[in-house]
């Protein structure tokens, strides 16, 4: 096997040295023996030619090493580790950057960014070296830093002593200041040549920052182009949109990764929804470049090409993997495509040359009653291959039956909730909304050499119900007589964080205690610059966010009462950087999961699944439940799948590495069956993707066992190996 490697290694050697010519830049050597960008490698494929470890000998398996990324306090990490030439790189809960021997988890280097960079989900970092120098890039708040791959020291000519501002390239033609926004990105862009491209995380509120995507050069950190994701006057798609739109509308961006097909010199991405994700009044039209996939040229950023799956997207269904590029034969014939899915469970596959689907895709009227002011577009996509993922409505059918008590609880809610259409627009009477958590999440899809794809699932329904703003205060008050404080956050935050402050889950987090959690200064500037979803509140004077602060903290103590008839001042001041009129409504209890009394989903398993999908022919191979409930096991109720979050890795030695599921465990399955040959419990959820590599003839299998999501923390990266 070694000899086989060795000969692998040499023919690739040999294309590389092609390829260096070719594109005069150096080129990564992809035999296996390391895993040196975010999906393994440029395309995303998440494949590795390692055959070591098989479905023969993988229960073999143990602990080779541990490092705890966390040395301080326990934290989530959703990291992606790269690794060149026998060194891991990869990022803490804090976002300090470091290096390790890959075959000894021994820490070489750590890098710390400016403390004014507020760490946010990191998934993955960037590599890039021409000769002697060698770089990581990666991403903390608004920071975009350069390190030296050896020293773990600062570019010092990179940007301003190592650090570019994410903010670069987004105010132009702008109302209002970017630079008090939240801009950040949680995933690595893709580097062709010595140009850097690269989406961001925005908040999702009414005054978000743009989403353009924009290209950094490697070498100076200066910005080298912008994509308007919401286009100017004069650029194609501005007609999409009112004539104003540009000036005020954030978002529509790309966050959740991107991959490149260096010999067309192309980068494809997936964007998100535009802002305020289910109120659309003030962006009638489909809204070009939102929910779109696009081809951009890496180096000036000429668009290629586009294909929107959502128009007028009211529902938050983001592109939330990033896009995979492979190969499949169609007709006796090769096709290059581009593989994306979506969190409404659907899979596009287009060629990679012109975006045109190689499966019919119909386009169907959708229901088009909306809020008041609000635009439904008529129509929407419907690919008819491969078959979803998940399901596309919930029936009466659908609901529970684990127990008697369940269904009734169940059916109780889902008699007073919109079921019937997936493109149901969202009202104060409620909907079942699936593709808001559901279906593929940013973990992403591998895809083997033979073009069988393989993508974890959510069967996840939530409930959507709608209120007008200006009512929020006053149902949560009855009329009585409270606090500045508590009227600005019952106005601003309840709807997210409920009118108790407890939140709902990872997703809405608890505000109870949160100045044990968090200093005032942090406080102060999440509540002025957002962060992740959470929106700016700047256009709240200095002393309202306070006010805000004081409630959060302290409750109604040493708070200003005010009278009854004030109750709804700043809820009835609407203007378009204060947010929407329509928000979701639920204060007591805010975005609900549909669920059973005991908090299992509502509808019947399973609620997890791993799929394996032939793209030649969109058919399913197989789907598996991934991940269980321990304690409905011993009830004897058999594997109900749970939710994941990270994504799979496939190997030439006939297996998928996957954790990411509730139940905090990593599993192989035998990729040709779906069959579980190995399991193991991780000390915390691995709430990330694996990777693998060979260092000195030995296959190691890593995953970041951070936890979060609602479980307990972790903050470990784990190294497996056959004993």
């Amino acid at each position: 096997m070694k000899n086989r490697i060795v000969l692998i290694s040499g023919i690739l050697l040999i294309v590389s040295c092609i390829l260096y010519f070719w594109h005069d830049q150096p080129v990564l050597l992809v035999t296996g023996q390391d895993w040196p960008t975010y999906g393994g490698n440029k395309q995303g494929n998440r494949y590795s030619p390692l055959d070591q470890i098989n479905t023969q000998n993988v229960h073999r398996l143990e602990i080779a090493w541990m490092y705890n990324a966390a040395l301080t306090k326990e934290g989530a990490i959703q990291c992606q580790p790269i690794v060149v030439n026998g060194i891991l790189y990869g990022t803490t809960p804090e976002l300090n950057l470091f290096a390790l021997h890959a075959d000894t988890g021994e820490e070489i280097w750590k890098f710390l960014p400016e403390e004014k960079d507020r760490p946010h989900q990191s998934r993955g970092v960037m590599y890039w070296e021409n000769g002697d120098d060698q770089r990581i890039l990666y991403t903390v708040g608004s920071g975009l830093y350069a390190v030296n791959a050896q020293t773990g020291k600062a570019i010092e000519d990179f940007g301003t002593k190592g650090r570019a501002d994410l903010s670069e390239g987004l105010q132009t033609n702008l109302d209002h200041d970017v630079s008090k926004l939240s801009v950040n990105a949680t995933s690595p862009g893709v580097i062709y040549q010595n140009t850097l491209v690269i989406g961001s995380a925005t908040s999702e509120g009414g005054n978000a920052a743009p989403g353009h995507i924009r290209a950094f050069d490697i070498l100076s950190g200066e910005l080298a182009w912008v994509f308007h994701t919401v286009p100017q006057p004069g650029e194609f798609g501005y007609d999409t949109w009112p004539k104003d739109a540009y000036k005020k509308i954030g978002a529509a961006n790309s966050w959740s990764g991107m991959t490149l097909d260096e010999k067309r010199g192309l980068v494809f991405f997936g964007t998100g929804s535009p802002a305020s994700d289910f109120y659309g009044a003030d962006r009638k039209g489909a809204n070009l470049f939102a929910n779109c996939i696009l081809a951009l040229d890496a180096l000036t950023g000429e668009m290629k090409w586009y294909y929107q799956t959502i128009q007028h997207d009211l529902w938050d269904r983001d592109h939330a993997c990033p896009p995979n590029l492979t190969t499949v034969t169609q007709n006796g014939e090769t096709v290059d495509v581009v593989v994306q899915a979506t969190k409404d469970g659907l899979i596009y596959v287009l060629d990679r040359e012109t975006g045109t689907s190689l499966f019919p895709v119909e386009e169907r009227p959708v229901p088009t009653k909306g809020l008041p002011g609000e635009h439904p577009y008529p129509t929407q996509k419907y690919p008819l291959k491969p078959d979803p993922l998940t399901r596309q409505i919930v029936t009466e059918e659908d609901l529970t039956d684990r127990s008697t008590e369940a269904h009734a609880f169940t059916k109780e809610r889902f008699l007073q909730l919109k079921t019937d259409n997936k493109f149901t627009p969202p009202s104060t009477e409620g909907t079942l909304l699936f593709g808001y958590s559901g279906g593929a999440q940013w973990g992403g899809n591998a895809i083997d050499p033979k073009g069988v794809l393989y993508q974890n699932a959510n069967e996840e329904p939530w409930e959507l119900v709608m209120a007008a703003r200006k009512d929020i205060v006053a149902n949560a008050t009855e009329g009585q007589a409270i606090s500045q404080g508590n009227t600005l956050y019952l106005t601003h935050c309840a709807s997210c964080h409920g009118k108790d402050r407890k939140g709902s889950g990872p997703e809405l987090p608890t505000l109870m205690g949160i100045n044990e959690r968090m200093a005032k200064e942090e406080m102060e500037n999440l509540l002025e610059k957002g962060g992740s979803r959470m929106p700016s509140f700047q256009f709240l004077s200095r002393d309202e966010r306070e006010s805000i602060l004081g409630f959060i903290t302290r409750g109604e103590k040493d708070t200003i009462s005010v009278k009854s008839d004030a109750i709804t001042k700043h809820a009835g001041q609407l203007k378009s950087d204060s947010g929407f009129p329509y928000v979701p409504a639920y204060i007591s209890d805010p975005w609900r999961r549909f669920t059973d009394q005991d908090g299992y989903p509502g509808i019947k398993p399973p609620w997890g699944t791993l799929n394996a999908i032939d793209l030649n022919t969109g058919e399913y191979l197989w789907r598996v439940p991934l991940g269980e409930y321990p304690e409905l096991a011993e009830e004897g109720i058999p594997t109900t799948g749970t939710t994941s979050y990270g994504g799979p890795i496939v190997t030439a030695g006939g297996l998928v590495f996957i954790a990411g599921t509730e139940d905090e465990k990593i599993r192989a399955f035998d990729r040709n069956s779906g069959k579980t040959l190995w399991e193991f419990q991780l000390p915390a959820g691995g709430f990330a993707t694996p990777i693998t590599y060979e260092v000195d003839g030995k296959q190691y299998i890593v995953i970041a066992a951070g936890g979060g999501r609602g479980q307990k923390m972790g903050g470990s990266y784990i190294a497996f190996a056959l004993k």
